[in-house]
């Protein structure tokens, strides 16, 4: 009998934990909304105590999403849990979710702590948590670096206080699949109590085994996995949600265990996601990369063309890829683009539409055809855009090998144009320093990234930035088939989410 895994999704809380990555409350919902139609089981909707707009921002979801287990993080203390209960009270099915570490490295180094406090602060806590709620989940952190006998006696004290779910992190992804999966197996063999709650995992990626690690400990008992929408998260992220769950489909004999993700809202969910956080996902990324389903090789063509399976062990539309090859162009009408788009997975209000159709003109006009990459490259970013407190107008550019990069920007501010002029030591570097002049800011950029959309010398070039304003760092993305436009539109970007955030 097929098992069932229960999908823990915590892109709204580990996955935001990345730089540049932050959501408003709007764009939290919007994300909550398409994880409870992709059909995950729980989301993690924030850490309420970390700010006063991450406790609204979980509140909202909590009284608007339905569906899926609503939960909020809570160190082991008991303001924290208060913000939690508050943040999750009215959602439909509300959870606590507590955590604390349990290795000797974090007890002696972070909490200053020895074994038996913490251990006595851990029941204390799922105690004080089960007066407001029914369901407290309870993570031992670190505990793949833990002493095993003294994490079996965490695991058994925690479910004896009342928590129904006991979540096991690699916190900092040192576990290897062998040994974890080993580490699952040994806990439900030393601690009986498991049997009656749901014994969790949550994987972090920093040697690249978090998927590994967390189908380990699934092989071994685990019933709940923890996991991110890309694989987002702290570092170098945490397991992906997208590729435990299409293993577990496509090799469901080796597992004997299920999800009840609606697959055809991978792709769609994992576009929403690195949209609305102006995090690319990497072309060969699992499931849902540009590359996922792209074939280039003149043999594997030729026995794609003759039967799919021999180079495709899943369908593309089984995780939502649309296979098109329609081709529009500067000729194309509104009707033509709507039609694409919904090809496409993308359903636009009136006003998103008209903002999107007048990008597509303005790259169309300089682009000989706009392709499928090119066209969600499009919507992708004009969605992505906040309130524009600037908006880019023009530039003009004089560079040289033998002169000193000027470059000269004008930016439109509530209708008003605003030009100014700067030097730099690059045609980029240049812009830059013109919009720093304009915006009255001095943002540091702290990584720069240029790729082309698509292949061909028109190809539309994508340029994504961190830029740190105020020491806090905002992510921006900015296109067009001209590079040094694309890197001035994605520095703009940024500073517009500088400004909406100050308001």
């Amino acid at each position: 009998m097929s098992r069932k895994i229960y999908v823990f999704d915590t892109t709204l809380r580990d996955g935001e934990q990345v730089p540049g990555a932050k959501l408003n409350k709007r764009q939290k919902l919007e994300i909550a909304q398409q994880l409870a139609k992709l059909g995950v089981d729980i989301i993690e909707a924030g850490f309420p105590c970390s700010s006063p707009g991450d406790l609204e921002a979980v509140k909202a979801v909590s009284e608007q999403v339905k569906g899926p287990i609503i939960t909020g993080l809570a160190r082991a203390v008991n303001q924290d849990i208060d913000m939690v209960w508050e943040a999750v009270q009215h959602a439909e099915r509300p959870r606590i979710h507590i955590f604390l570490g349990s290795s000797d490295v974090h007890l002696s180094k972070k909490l200053r702590q020895d074994r038996e406090s913490a251990l006595s602060m851990a029941v204390d806590a799922v105690r004080y948590a089960k007066r407001f709620c029914e369901d407290v989940e309870y993570s031992t952190e670190d505990a793949s670096r833990t002493d095993f006998e003294y994490l079996c006696r965490i695991v058994d004290a925690v479910i004896r206080a009342g928590a129904t779910v006991v979540n096991i992190p690699d916190t900092v992804g040192y576990a290897v699949p062998e040994e974890f999966g080993d580490l699952i197996r040994r806990l439900k063999e030393n601690v009986q109590a498991l049997d009656k709650i749901v014994l969790s995992v949550h994987c972090h990626n920093d040697l690249g085994l978090a998927v590994s690690n967390s189908m380990a400990a699934i092989r071994n008992g685990a019933n709940q996995v923890e996991c991110t929408i890309n694989g987002m998260g702290e570092r170098a992220g945490n397991a992906s949600l997208e590729e435990i769950v299409m293993l577990l489909r496509t090799r469901h004999a080796s597992y004997g265990a299920h999800t009840d993700i609606r697959t055809e809202e991978i792709y769609r969910t994992s576009r929403l996601v690195s949209r609305l956080m102006n995090i690319p996902v990497q072309p060969n990324k699992a499931i849902v990369g540009s590359n996922a389903f792209a074939h280039s090789s003149g043999i594997h063509q030729d026995g794609i063309l003759k039967d799919r399976t021999t180079y495709e062990i899943m369908k593309p539309e089984d995780v939502g890829v649309r296979q098109n090859k329609i081709v529009l162009t500067a000729r194309s009408g509104r009707a033509a683009l709507r039609h694409r788009l919904n090809d496409l997975g993308y359903t636009l209000e009136s006003d998103q539409f008209e903002r999107v159709y007048n990008r597509f003109l303005n790259v169309a006009d300089r682009k000989k055809e706009i392709a499928g990459q090119d066209l969600r490259s499009i919507v992708e970013i004009e969605l992505t855009k906040v309130t524009e407190t600037y908006s880019f107008h023009s530039l003009q550019i004089m560079s040289g090998n033998t002169m000193v990069p000027m470059a000269s920007v004008t930016l439109t501010r509530e209708g008003k144009q605003h030009t100014d002029a700067a030097a730099g030591n690059g045609p980029v570097n240049a812009v830059f320093a013109c919009i720093d002049r304009i915006v009255g800011q001095q943002g540091i950029l702290t990584d720069y990234d240029l790729k082309a959309v698509t292949m061909g010398k028109d190809a539309l070039g994508e340029a994504m930035v961190r830029v740190e304003i105020g020491d806090v760092v905002y992510s921006g993305i900015g296109t067009s088939p001209d590079v040094i436009e694309a890197s001035a539109r994605a520095y703009l970007n940024a500073y517009n989410r500088f400004f909406a955030n100050s308001h």
